[in-house]
């Protein structure tokens, strides 16, 4: 069960970092994507609810 949420914490944090780092937003307008920290966080965010979910 935590192996589970580890994993699901990482490889969703890294997709949201990837969201951040080739799709962005070049004027900042964005708030979520503009931000590597943020689209990370929302990632892990994501990651641990989905793993909790299954």
């Amino acid at each position: 069960m935590i192996v589970r949420l580890i994993i699901g914490v990482v490889v969703v944090g890294l997709l949201g970092y990837g969201v951040y780092y080739f799709i962005g937003c070049s004027s900042g307008a964005c708030p979520i994507t503009a931000n590597p920290w943020l689209s990370t966080t929302v990632g892990v965010v994501f990651g641990a609810l989905r793993s909790r979910a299954i």
